[in-house]
C-alpha cells in the first residue's frame, strides 16, 4: 500500500481529535493487521472510493471514547449511547474529510460514504477490499484507539 495513502488519515486523525476534543494525542507505529477483531469497543467504518477503493475504520476504547465525547459536548459522558455512537460517526467523517483533502491536493480524489458505527467488545471490522489492513495505534490521557486504513491492491 502507498504510504502517501495512509499519513494523510494520520494527520487528520491528530488535527480532528485535537481541535474537536481539546486532546493531546500520540500516534504509534503503524503495522500491518492479520485479522478482522476491533481492537476497541466501538467503531466507525466508512468506504471510501476513487483513485483506490477502501475503508477506513477508527475503533476507541470505551474510556477513550467517552472521553472524547465529554470534551467534545461538555458534559460528562458515562457510558455507550446512541449520543456516543453519533459522535463516533461524526468523528469518522471529520477524519476522512480532512485526509480526503489532503490527498485531493495531492492529486488523489477519494469520495466517501455514509459510515457504519459498531460497538461491543470483539466485534469485527470487515473491509470490502483485499488490500492491506495498516493498523495505527493512538494513545491519549484518557485511553486508546486505532485507525485501520484499507485499500484494495
Amino acid at each position: 500500500m502507498d504510504v502517501k495513502l495512509v499519513n494523510p488519515f494520520i494527520n487528520a486523525t491528530i488535527n480532528v481529535l485535537e481541535t474537536m476534543a481539546f486532546m493531546t494525542v500520540d500516534a504509534g507505529k503503524p503495522y500491518l493487521k492479520k485479522d478482522d477483531v476491533a481492537i476497541g469497543d466501538v467503531s466507525g467504518i466508512l468506504g471510501l472510493t476513487g483513485v483506490a477503493n477502501g475503508t477506513i475504520a477508527v475503533t476507541f476504547e470505551e474510556k477513550c471514547i467517552l472521553a472524547i465525547v465529554s470534551n467534545m459536548f461538555g458534559e460528562t459522558m458515562t457510558e455507550l449511547n446512541s449520543e456516543i455512537t453519533d459522535a463516533v460517526g461524526e468523528l469518522t467523517n471529520m477524519i476522512s474529510g480532512q485526509a480526503r483533502r489532503e490527498l485531493g491536493e495531492m492529486g488523489r480524489v477519494l469520495k466517501a460514504a455514509i459510515p457504519s458505527v459498531v460497538t461491543g467488545r470483539g466485534h469485527s471490522i470487515i473491509h470490502f477490499t483485499n488490500g492491506p489492513k495498516i493498523a495505527i495505534p493512538f494513545e491519549t490521557n484518557n485511553g486508546k484507539f486505532t485507525i485501520e486504513v484499507c485499500f484494495e491492491r
